[in-house]
């Protein structure tokens, strides 16, 4: 329950970024670069944002007596609400540079890391779930017509599968993106990245779909229904597929994290999303010199949010693998 509680909440939040988010993931103000975390302070009822000072060697220090107000609802850089509202309303900030929020500092260039990640996680988050369900409903149909028709057909299927799970995804995702254009877009990159990993990902949920398939193809009910003349699409995907969802929806949410680590780690080499998009991958790649790491360690605020989700994730797949298990009842 805790794990599907902080998934609602991280999905929720991706949902409205661009609202939650104090900036644009592209803004950039490089006389701030690598400021540390700035959070608001009560003064005098009212919550309000240091000023900082700094040297040629990014070392800040608060201005004393130089606040200002933090004020929500405020009007700042224009973002698209789900994609296709255009907006310009934040959900906090001082509307002034010389005060900027941010909450979890920033990086070299002057961005907000927190607003990268809000921004980060409607691509990091959202392939999971895409690449699931194109995987899993391929997967599920694959593996039902194997395990119903069985004989060659079984023979044929299962021998593609076990070709297709040879394949390493990474090496695949590496070698097709040195094949296309280095200038590709981010967002198809990002439709290459799903699609690969949709394409490795659906043979072994067929490998488990079709054993179940071969034990209920027996049932009572499915002779039944063959009897009553009901076509082969129906008897599978009305009869055979429904008795294998207890264990599709358990083995789908602890699959996710599958995919959101794919991602991350295509960032962090640089063949997956680039720069100026946000990822939790290409966040990261900030963090590999240890000079950085030592001096700035809110650059690592990405693998905090990995961590968060991939544990909420496995959390919420044990929750479900119990429940869903007779056995324990």
């Amino acid at each position: 329950m805790t794990g599907g509680v902080i998934l609602i909440i991280l999905y929720t939040i991706a949902l409205f970024a661009g609202f939650i988010a104090p900036y644009r993931y592209d803004h950039n103000d490089t006389d701030n670069s690598f400021h540390p975390p700035n959070w608001p302070r009560l003064h005098q009822f009212h919550l309000v944002v240091a000023r900082y000072g700094s040297d040629n060697d990014f070392h800040y220090q608060a201005v004393a007596n130089d606040t200002k107000p933090l004020r929500f609802f405020v009007h700042g850089d224009n973002f698209t609400l789900f994609g296709f509202i255009p907006c310009s309303i934040h959900l906090f900030g001082t509307g002034d540079d010389q005060y900027p929020t941010y909450l979890f500092g920033a990086d070299q260039y002057g961005r907000d890391i927190f607003t990268r990640l809000l921004y980060g996680s409607q691509i990091s988050l959202s392939i999971g779930i895409v690449g699931i369900v194109l995987s899993f409903v391929f997967g599920l149909m694959i593996g039902g017509i194997s395990g119903y028709f069985s004989g060659a057909t079984d023979t044929v299927i299962m021998r593609f599968c076990e070709l297709i799970m040879s394949i390493p995804a990474l090496y695949l995702i590496i070698s097709l993106r040195n094949a296309f254009p280095p200038d590709m877009s981010s967002a198809k990159v990002y439709a290459m990245i799903i699609i690969i990993l949709s394409f490795i990902g659906w043979a072994s949920m067929a490998r488990v779909i079709r054993g179940m398939t071969l034990s209920l193809r027996e049932q009572q009910y499915v002779l039944a229904a063959r009897s009553i003349g009901q076509s082969h699409l129906r008897v599978i995907v009305r009869h055979i597929l429904p008795n294998t969802f207890s264990y599709v929806i358990v083995a789908a949410t602890l699959s996710v994290p599958y995919y959101i680590l794919g991602e991350v780690v295509l960032s962090f080499l640089g063949v997956g999303i680039q720069e100026p998009f946000a990822s939790w991958g290409n966040m990261l790649t900030e963090a590999q010199d240890p000079n950085f790491l030592q001096r700035y360690p809110w650059l690592l605020a990405p693998g905090a949010a990995i961590f968060v989700t991939v544990l909420a994730f496995n959390f919420l797949g044990d929750g479900l693998r119990d429940a869903a298990d007779t056995k324990s009842l």
